[in-house]
This record gives structure tokens, sequence and C-alpha cells, in this order.
């Protein structure tokens, strides 16, 4: 017991270092996500882009465009800080998870009812926002969560470039006191913790917006 209460601050300070790049870029990476779908439907031309984006990201793995983020734009002259390369990759990494998310939930919309709205002369953009925008997002909520918490457990691999996220905050310990089950057994326990709190306030949330959209 000892052992486990002198390991609680650093898995607390660590928590919310994972939490907070987490819920950042998840929020990014969503808003560059529905931005993306936004494009492919109203611009034509953007659609090559889309592809083009969503095929490099999901196709590569996410610590090989953490290291290039880290370790590549300062040959640019552009050098981030850990934790700032980290919510910028997994923005980056998310988007085009979310976006994908958001073109099921759209596709999801049936065609006869945009083009009865078509025929009585709506325009484009309130079509998207007021005929698919809530259809859609009350598709798309259930999946949006599971993406968050798909983000929550991709952080870890921050911890290649010392971010002192739970990954890096327990191996840091295991390699100075040689104590391996409690730090891993509290690492599980805190992505646990933290997966099952997003799950729930998604079910939450997801139940009263679909309500209400499709209200």
């Amino acid at each position: 017991m000892p052992e486990l209460l002198s390991y609680l601050p650093d898995f607390g300070t660590a928590l919310l270092v994972t939490l907070g790049i987490s819920l950042s870029a998840a929020l990014i990476g969503l808003i560059i996500g529905f931005g993306l779908n936004a494009l492919r439907i109203a611009v034509p031309g953007f659609v090559t882009v889309y592809r083009g984006y969503v095929w490099l990201i999901r196709g590569t793995p996410f610590l090989a465009q953490l290291a290039v983020i880290y370790f590549g734009l300062p040959v640019l002259g552009l050098r981030l800080e850990a934790i700032e390369a980290s919510i910028v990759s997994l923005a980056m990494y998310s988007a085009a998870y979310f976006a994908e998310l958001f073109r099921s939930a759209w596709a999801s919309v049936p065609n006869g009812q945009l083009e009865a709205a078509r025929v009585h002369g709506i325009s484009r953009s309130r079509v998207f926002w007021h005929v698919q925008a809530p259809q859609a997002l009350a598709f798309a909520f259930p999946l949006l969560g599971n993406q968050v918490i798909l983000t929550i457990k991709e952080s870890a691999v921050t911890s290649v470039i010392t971010v002192p996220e739970l990954t890096m905050t327990a191996g840091r310990i295991v390699s100075t006191t040689f104590s391996y089950v409690i730090p891993y057994a509290l690492l599980v326990l805190c992505y646990w913790l933290l997966t099952s709190s997003v799950a729930a306030l998604a079910s939450v949330l997801g139940r009263r917006l679909t309500r209400h959209l499709r209200g």
C-alpha cells in the first residue's frame, strides 16, 4: 500500500497530461474533419485532396507521423515542444478518421430528401445545415465517441518523444524502482478510467443530442 500511494501523485499529473493532449487533439481533429467533409461536399475539385489526405494519414503509422512533425519540422525552421508536436500530430491523425465518420454519416441521409430540397429551390448551404447535418450528426455521434477513445489510447505513442503522459510515467517509475506490477497496473487502470468516462459521457450526450436533432 505505501508503494501504491507513493506513485499516485505522479500518475495523477500524468493523467491530466494525457487527458489534455487527447481531448485537445480530438477537438481540433473533429473540427478539421468536419471542415474536410464540408469542403468535399461543397467544392467538387476538393475530393481529390480529401482522398489523398485520408489515404496518406490512414495508410501510415501514427508513430511515423509523430516523428515527421517532431523531428522533421525543425529542419524547416519550425520547432515544436514535445506536447505541442503531440497535439498537432494527433489532431492531424484523428482528423482523417473524423472526416471519414462524417462522410459516412452524410451518406446515410436518403438521396430522396436531397432531391426534394433541390426541387423546392433550397440552397446548397441550407440543405447542408438544415437537412443533412441534423440527421448525419445524430448518426455519427456514437462513432465520434469511439474515435475520441481511440485518440486517448493512441496518445501513449507520444511517450517516445518524452511527453510526461501515463505510459512515459509508468516506464520511468519502472526504470527507477524495478517494480513492474503496480506501475503497469495503475497504467491500465488510468486508461480504463479515461476511456470508460468518455464512453459514458458520449452515451449521455448522444442520447440528448439525438433527441434534440431528430426533434
